[in-house]
C-alpha cells in the first residue's frame, strides 16, 4: 500500500495481526445469530411476517422472515466483545466507525422489519435508507478523499481528489443507498444474499487485515476489519436456516443491513485513505481499494443496474419488482436452485478474492491468471445446460 506514515498504535503481541481475535468476533457473530434465529422465527410467524408466494417468487409455500433482526443481534454482540479485546479495542480509540455502524444498522434493521411485516411503499423505505445512511455521515463515516486517474502533476500518475465535508456526505450517502437496494434486489433464491454476504465481507476483511500488515497498525485499519468481520459472522450464522430449502427468509431487514454494512466497511477502509509520492508503479496500490470495492459490490451491482435499465425502457418505475434478475436467468437456463446460488458464489467469490489477492501479492501475472481461468470456469458452469442443448 502507498500513503503517508500511519498512526500506529500497540498491536497484538510480538506485532502479529490479530487475526484470532478477528476470527472470535466471527464466531461469537455467527454463534449468537444463529441462536437468535429460531427466536425470531418464532416471532416473526406470531406477529405475521410472512412472505406469501407471489408470481415473481420462487418459492411456493408461506414463509416467515424478518430473519435479519437476529442478524443485527450477532453483529451487535461480536462489536461488544470486540470493545472487551484490548487489541480490538483500538478500532474503538480513535474512530466512532463501530458505533455508527450499530445506530445506522438499528435504523435500517427497523425499517426493514417494519416493512417486512406490513410492506412499507418504497417512498417510506428510501427515507429510511437516507436516515440510516446519514447518520453513518453525522458519526464521521463518509469518504474524504479519493485517487482518480488524471490531472498528475511532477510526474505522479493521477490525483488525489480531497473532498469538502458536503461532497463527501453525498457520495457516502449515494453509495449506501445503492448497496442497500442492490442488495434487496439480489435477495431472490434461499441464502443467495446471506452467501453473498459473506463472501464480500471476507473479502473486505482480508483486505483490511492485509492494510492493517502493511501500515504497521494504522487505526484506521481496525475498524473496517471489525464491522467486516462482524457482518461475516452474522450471515454465517445465518446460512444454516436460510440455504435451500430456507426455514426462515431474512426480508428487506436482513438485506438492507447487509448492503449498509457492506458499503460502511468499504467507505471506513478506503475512503480515509491518502496517497502521496507515488509513480507509474504504484497504480495497483492506488486502486486496490477501489477494486476490492468495486469486486465486493459488482455481482448485485450488476443486478441492480440491469434491473433499473430494463424497467426504466419498459416506461416502469426502477423498484417495480419483475422475475429478470441474475438469479432468475440462471433457472431459465436449466440450473437449479442451489446450483443457480452456488454459481453466483463461485462469481462473487472469483472477483473479491480475486481483487483482495493483487492487492496481497507482488506477482501480478500470476493472479491475473488465476483470476481468469476462475471467470472461465464460473462462465463455462453457467452455460452447460444451454451448451447441452
Amino acid at each position: 500500500m502507498v500513503g503517508p506514515a500511519p498512526t500506529s498504535v500497540p498491536g497484538a503481541p510480538g506485532g502479529l495481526l490479530p487475526v484470532r481475535e478477528y476470527l472470535l468476533v466471527l464466531l461469537i457473530s455467527a454463534t449468537v445469530t444463529f441462536l437468535l434465529t429460531g427466536l425470531i422465527r418464532l416471532l416473526a410467524i406470531r406477529v405475521g411476517a410472512v412472505a406469501y408466494p407471489r408470481q415473481r417468487d420462487v418459492h411456493v409455500a408461506p414463509m416467515p422472515r424478518m430473519g435479519g433482526v437476529a442478524m443485527y443481534g450477532g453483529v451487535v454482540c461480536g462489536t461488544l466483545l470486540a470493545h472487551q479485546l484490548p487489541v480490538l479495542r483500538n478500532a474503538f480509540t480513535f474512530s466512532w466507525d463501530p458505533v455508527a455502524v450499530l445506530v445506522a444498522g438499528a435504523v435500517i434493521t427497523l425499517i426493514g422489519a417494519l416493512d417486512d411485516r406490513f410492506e412499507l411503499d418504497s417512498l417510506t423505505k428510501f427515507a429510511g435508507q437516507t436516515t440510516a445512511a446519514g447518520i453513518l455521515v453525522l458519526f464521521g463515516l463518509q469518504w474524504f478523499m479519493f485517487w482518480v486517474p488524471w490531472a498528475g502533476q511532477n510526474g505522479s500518475l493521477g490525483s488525489v481528489l480531497v473532498l469538502d465535508q458536503n461532497q463527501g456526505a453525498l457520495i457516502t450517502v449515494l453509495l449506501v443507498v445503492t448497496m442497500v437496494n442492490a442488495m434487496n434486489f439480489v435477495d431472490g433464491l434461499d441464502g443467495l444474499a446471506a452467501g453473498i454476504g459473506l463472501i464480500s465481507a471476507s473479502a473486505t476483511l482480508a483486505f483490511s487485515l492485509g492494510l492493517l500488515g502493511d501500515t504497521g497498525g494504522d487505526v484506521n485499519a481496525y475498524p473496517p476489519a471489525l464491522i467486516a468481520a462482524t457482518l461475516a459472522g452474522a450471515c454465517l450464522g445465518f446460512l444454516p436456516h436460510n440455504f435451500q430449502p430456507a426455514r426462515l427468509f431474512m426480508g428487506d431487514s436482513g438485506s438492507m443491513l447487509i448492503g449498509l454494512m457492506l458499503a460502511a466497511a468499504s467507505t471506513s477502509a478506503s475512503g480515509r485513505l491518502s496517497y502521496v509520492g507515488y509513480g507509474p508503479r504504484d497504480l495497483l496500490a492506488l486502486l486496490s481499494p477501489l477494486l476490492v470495492a468495486a469486486a465486493v459490490l459488482f455481482v448485485p451491482m450488476l443486478d441492480l443496474m440491469l434491473a433499473v435499465v430494463r424497467r426504466t425502457r419498459k416506461g416502469l418505475s426502477p423498484f417495480a419488482a419483475d422475475k429478470m434478475h441474475l438469479h432468475h436467468r440462471l433457472l431459465e437456463l436449466g440450473h437449479s436452485q442451489r446450483r443457480a446460488v452456488l454459481l453466483i458464489y463461485l462469481w462473487a467469490g472469483v472477483l473479491a478474492f480475486g481483487a483482495v489477492a493483487l492487492t496481497l501479492f507482488t506477482d501480478v501475472t500470476v493472479v491475473g491468471w488465476v483470476v481468469g481461468i476462475g471467470l472461465g470456469l464460473a462462465l463455462l458452469v453457467s452455460l452447460i445446460p444451454r451448451l447441452r442443448t
